[in-house]
């Protein structure tokens, strides 16, 4: 079958400091896969380095079949290629629609509409609180648009580090039912936690990663 995302030999250093080293890992088109590690293993260092955020010292990123190792993050964005990161990154003065809609004004999107309204269908509470400013949200609901903004450039492969971390019970069933209603959307996705509480249920395949290094499960 296609792989939406392969990664061969990959090796990523900050400063001096060794992360990720000769990484290996493949997330089938349309499935789900998780990732799996402590806090400190290396899975925002691997997320961060897929989308080109951060330069790989060795191996290769390929995304359905396209060599991306080199290309900048809005390129892969307008590949349909997005990343939720853990600490969300909203823009607390906006509101939500329009954090939600920066995606599409920066990579000019142009079915920005379609694609809005495609995801109040799927969390119509982010629509019921589409025009309040993100600082007045709690963070469960943070969590929510920072996957609705994902969501705008990320219709064929989608990042989500750590999108349990921090919400209350009752908004992690809610992301949980969200991120596994994206399997009928034909979405592929690469999902990371500390343990697999919340993703057991959700992916088709586990790989663990330990001071940098990725074990299938």
């Amino acid at each position: 079958m296609n792989a939406a995302l392969d990664i061969h030999g990959l090796s990523v250093a900050i400063g001096r400091v060794p992360i990720l080293s000769n990484v290996a890992l493949t997330v089938t088109a349309g499935s789900m896969v998780g990732l799996i590690g402590r806090n400190g293993a290396g899975k925002t260092t691997l997320m961060r380095a897929t989308m080109g955020l951060l330069p790989c010292q060795a191996g290769r990123v390929s995304v359905f079949g396209e060599d991306v190792t080199k290309l900048a993050p809005h390129l892969l964005a307008r590949r349909g290629i997005s990343y939720m990161p853990e600490d969300r990154r909203l823009i607390p003065a906006l509101t939500v629609e329009e954090n939600i809609l920066l995606p599409a004004w920066a990579n000019g999107i142009a079915d920005a509409q379609q694609r809005l309204q495609w995801i109040y269908g799927l969390m119509p509470e982010v629509s019921e609180f589409r025009s309040r400013r993100a600082l007045q949200l709690s963070g469960g609901q943070q969590k929510l648009v920072a996957l609705a903004r994902a969501l705008m450039p990320g219709h064929k492969l989608l990042l989500l580090d750590e999108p349990f971390e921090g919400v209350a019970p009752v908004l992690s069933r809610r992301l949980a039912e969200v991120i596994g209603a994206l399997r009928t959307e034909g979405l592929s996705v690469i999902l990371s936690e500390s343990n697999a509480k919340h993703s057991a249920d959700l992916v088709d395949t586990v790989f663990h990663i330990e001071r940098g290094v990725v074990t299938p499960s």
